[in-house]
């Protein structure tokens, strides 16, 4: 399969992961501390048995990346604690600009030369992610939670910026999830007693954790060597449009004149940004 086809199916997890989050957390069925260590644990249990049936000896654990690991404990529990008391939108613009942000800043801080169109073609996309997601003025901003999903937002780009130079994604991406679950506990532990724990919540966490994290990261850290920061940051742009389109067939959302003018807009900014012309580079 070509390198756009895997790169679609990687956003289609990653927008399934936003679906999910809405409908585990937004329904107050599961308290974010208990959907964060669900998906955790199960997306370590679903990859490590991956590796169990290819063959690979689980047994004889690799030492942890601890940069990789603090990266995906702090975007897990940041986004889960930010999510239940900040608006929607509000979310999805700071973490997309925030891991935006984080990449091209990591690429430029390498060495890695950026074209003036992906700097455009990002101000596009991000611009149309303004308007698809904007909220209302009467949405507040709480600070501790707008914190919480800027720091979800650097952890999720400095993680994909670690995985630009793995060497074995499947391995890597099982135990980053199985060492950061122990971390997760150390925040998450004080805050799941007093959580509601019912069934869509706890079948939302471990769709999520196990299909759409862990395999969907697993795919991500194979395609991140293949397409550099800034290809593997605009793409990113589109999860926000793409989750609209499930919201729309799925949860039945309307459609509106703003969506569809913001959608071209996203998804504009990144076809320009990614036709690169002969004089330039891809990075």
């Amino acid at each position: 399969m070509n390198l756009f086809l895997l790169t679609a199916l990687a956003m289609v997890a990653f927008a399934a992961n936003s679906i999910l989050n809405r409908v585990g957390l937004s329904g107050g069925d599961i308290g974010p501390a208990g959907f964060a260590m669900i998906r955790l644990a199960s997306g370590a249990i679903v990859l490590l048995a991956l590796l169990w049936a290819q063959g690979t000896r689980v047994a004889a654990r690799p030492k942890p990346n601890m940069a990789a690991v603090a990266a995906l404990t702090t975007y897990i529990v940041g986004f889960s604690f930010a999510y239940v008391s900040l608006d929607a939108g509000l979310g999805a613009l700071l973490l997309f600009g925030g891991v935006q942000f984080t990449m091209f800043l990591g690429a430029f801080w390498s060495g890695q030369p950026i074209a003036a169109r992906r700097w455009v073609g990002m101000a596009i996309s991000l611009g149309g992610l303004c308007v698809l997601v904007w909220p209302s003025s009467t949405v507040t901003m709480p600070l501790g939670a707008v914190a919480l999903m800027l720091a979800a937002a650097l952890g999720w780009g400095i993680y994909s910026l670690i995985g630009t130079r793995v060497s074995d994604p499947l391995v890597a991406t099982a135990w980053n999830f199985a060492y950061a679950l122990p971390l997760s506990a150390i925040v998450c532990v004080p805050f799941v007693r007093g959580e509601p724990l019912g069934a869509q919540g706890i079948t939302a966490a471990i769709v999520s954790g196990g299909l759409t994290s862990g395999l969907g990261y697993a795919l991500w850290y194979r395609l991140l060597p293949r397409l550099g920061a800034t290809t593997a940051a605009l793409a990113q742009l589109s999860v926000p449009v793409i989750a609209l389109g499930a919201g729309l067939i799925l949860l039945d959302e309307p459609a509106t004149i703003r969506a569809v003018v913001a959608c071209a807009l996203v998804c504009g900014g990144i076809a320009f940004a990614l036709v690169t012309s002969k004089a330039s580079k891809r990075v």
